[in-house]
């Protein structure tokens, strides 16, 4: 049974968990440790509650995995919790936001020190662009785009309409390429 999880749906697994398939659970936190812990970094204003808010998504789902019905996607689910703790977190603490620098590193390969060097500076301002976002757009492009997720999965755990999740990443992304052409040069005309 445990060589049929690799080709097993993420709903599957969780509902063969909520009947006590530990392997099950095993398998969705491989799939998706991650990209929640990447999602949680990037949201969270202080990097001491990053591993407070995965771990209470985790046990979060743990809790409800007997009454678990596939309504929207696992994915969307799990992340759900997750940014709920993150906004019950943020509303205790009155929590103002710090700066990016719980956002993982993102490992390089085998490259040249030089190009190692050009690739973190990359990096840092993308991420620095990114911590410039309002909280809203930083939210649906950090889902779109280092958790993959489609729009419909970002409106169902931002609790906003498509056309809302939409018009946020457009913004995003013009505000993203605006910093980075001025960051580069780019921006300046004649």
């Amino acid at each position: 049974m445990a060589d049929t999880l690799p080709n097993d749906t993420d709903e599957e697994l969780m509902l063969r968990y909520g009947g006590g398939d530990l392997p099950a659970f095993r398998e969705l936190y491989r799939r998706h440790r991650e990209g929640l812990y990447r999602f949680v970094a990037w949201r969270s204003p202080r990097r001491a509650w990053v591993d407070e808010i995965v771990q209470d998504a985790w046990a979060s789902l743990h809790a409800a995995r007997a009454s678990y019905q596939p309504q929207a996607a696992f994915r969307t689910w799990l992340y759900q919790m997750a940014r709920n703790r993150l906004i019950d977190l943020l509303r205790q603490k009155e929590a103002l936001w710090l700066g990016p620098e719980v956002a993982a590193e993102v490992p390089g390969d085998a490259a040249s020190p030089q190009q190692s060097f050009e690739q973190k500076q990359q990096h840092a301002l993308l991420h620095a662009a990114i911590a410039l976002l309002p909280a809203e757009q930083k939210e649906a492009l950090v889902l779109q785009q280092f958790s993959a997720m489609s729009i419909a999965d970002i409106a169902v755990v931002t609790g906003v309409e498509a056309e809302t999740v939409k018009s946020r990443l457009r913004y995003a992304m013009q505000k993203l390429r605006a910093q980075l052409d001025a960051a580069s040069g780019k921006g300046v005309r004649a």
